[in-house]
């Protein structure tokens, strides 16, 4: 029995058997892939909050200890973890100074 069906000739056909084992494997290569595109959504959020801070790293800004630990510590977080949906995930608060 075809687990898959398309649409076609205004009506719903069964895959083959060759296009269920294209489905098939591109299914298992999205699966597969899950833990590459959680860390690549939390370097992307990572990375934006370090932008936020970058003015703090020109030359004529003088950066306190409090944030150069918060930029470090975001920078640090792929480390600890590979998604924001890891167990006790967050981001290091920004420094009130």
């Amino acid at each position: 029995m075809a687990r898959y069906h398309q649409l076609a000739g205004g009506g719903k056909q069964k895959f083959t058997a060759e296009e269920e084992k294209i489905k098939d494997a591109e299914e298992k290569a999205w699966l597969d892939g899950k833990a590459e595109r959680h860390l690549l959504k939390l370097r992307s959020a990572r990375n934006e909050l370090l932008a936020e801070t970058d003015y703090m790293a020109l030359g004529d800004v003088t950066m306190s200890d409090a944030w150069k630990k918060y930029r470090q510590e975001l920078r640090d977080i792929t480390k600890t973890f590979k998604s924001m949906k890891d167990k006790n995930f967050k981001f290091p608060e920004k420094p009130t100074e």
